[in-house]
């Protein structure tokens, strides 16, 4: 028989699983964030940061002869080829999306007559390795020097009428890769990028162009963006994917556990009801218990092995101690049926369904509506009077 003294219980045990849950997922939230620091800044002396590649500046040099000053040469065509290979690394509770790109700059630049041509190449990056850096003019290699991160070089004069200068170079990253036009509004003429990745997942960062042509290859993608005259301030770029987060996982199944633990609890005080079992609140304090090892378990494990491995090994945890421990309280028909079924549907399938944060409410809206759904069939015709202990009040007989 069904009390407020018994339910009041209940509540209780459900509030101390609640903190209990609520410590861990702040324990959790904290080693996650001293990894990302330690973890991100070593990985930022051995790969480098996000990458920007800035559009370079051609400078036609002033000609102390002439007095003529300096200026701006706007290039007159861009030939952009960049191949970017993800190379995840595993640290801790978090993955890392760094990759190493492949760059290749062929500009057209439009001849000043007597004028030599200063080349001013930004690096995308202070403080990463570069290989393989040339500079060329018109398929000719020539000097350049790197200061302040730039690369720096001076073309001497020429007759032709457009001259062509390709910069390439070989360097690692993390996160994101980016090229960009200028800070404003800017006008580019004759643009062709193309871009290819060794991944599927493709996505690109905020303020980028899409691309004008995709296509599937045995590696990934190939990507072009071509235009005539573009004029924009965004810039071209490409995001890297992640796979599943071990630590934020932990984080989401840890605190959404209460609401867990809620929907086990419900269904079996429905169940114990219409089966005339009695539990007492300290045998929910220990079902409570079994809940909260498999979160224990899971926040420990997953950084050591695959998050699918983790999670297989903590749900067969608690799934053993809830039925060891119902099979001596009940028998082993009703924990290895009812309770399992019940731990099965709110503990396990409930954390699967975190595993994908797009859908993931939506997933435990459903489940929360199939529940009450379940559970309104099945105490329809229940008198709760008489399972408050209340004789007085009787349901109204149902005819058919």
């Amino acid at each position: 028989m069904l009390s407020a003294r018994y339910l009041v219980g209940i509540s209780l045990v459900n509030a101390a699983a609640t903190v209990g849950w609520l410590i861990l997922g702040g324990t959790i939230t904290l080693r996650t964030q001293q990894s990302d620091t330690v973890q991100r800044a070593a990985l930022a002396g051995l790969w480098g940061a996000a990458l920007e590649q800035r559009q370079p500046i051609f400078t036609a040099v002033a000609d102390p002869k002439t007095h003529r000053p300096q200026y701006d040469v706007a290039p007159s065509s861009s030939r952009i080829d960049v191949d970017l290979a993800l190379d995840l690394r595993r640290k801790g509770l978090l993955w890392y999306n760094t990759y190493a790109v492949a760059f290749t700059g062929a500009y057209g630049v439009p001849n000043q007559p007597g004028r030599a041509i200063r080349v001013s190449f930004p690096l995308p990056a202070d403080g990463a390795t570069y290989d393989d850096v040339t500079v060329s003019l018109d398929g000719k290699r020539v000097a350049a020097e790197s200061t302040g991160g730039w690369l720096l070089a001076q073309l001497p004069p020429g007759s032709a009428r457009t001259r062509t200068v390709a910069v390439a170079y070989r360097t690692r990253g993390l996160g994101t890769w980016t090229y960009t036009f200028g800070q404003n509004v800017t006008t580019v003429r004759d643009l062709l990028v193309t871009m290819h990745t060794n991944f599927e997942a493709i996505d690109f960062p905020p303020h980028t162009l899409a691309p004008s042509a995709e296509r599937r290859t045995a590696r990934g993608w190939d990507l072009t963006w071509a235009d005539r005259e573009l004029v924009t301030g965004a810039g071209i770029g490409m995001t890297f994917p992640l796979p599943l987060q071990p630590g934020p996982l932990a984080q989401r199944i840890t605190f959404w556990a209460p609401l867990s633990l809620g929907f086990y609890v419900f269904v079996m005080l429905v169940i114990t009801t219409l089966r005339r079992i009695e539990l007492h609140p300290i045998n929910y304090l220990f079902l409570a218990a079994a809940f909260f090892a498999f979160h224990l378990l899971f926040a420990y494990t997953v950084d050591r092995i695959r998050v699918e491995w983790a999670f297989v090994l903590c749900a067969a945890v608690s799934m053993a101690l809830t039925i060891s421990y119902l099979r001596l309280v009940v028998g082993l028909r009703f924990a290895a049926v009812e309770a399992a079924a019940a731990q099965f549907f709110y503990l396990i399938l409930f954390s699967l369904a975190l595993f994908d944060e797009g859908f993931s409410g939506l997933s435990i809206t459903i489940g929360a509506i199939v529940t009450l759904f379940v559970m309104m069939q099945l105490t329809g015709r229940i008198r709760w009077s008489e399972r408050f202990g209340n004789g007085e009040q009787r349901a109204a007989p149902v005819t058919t």
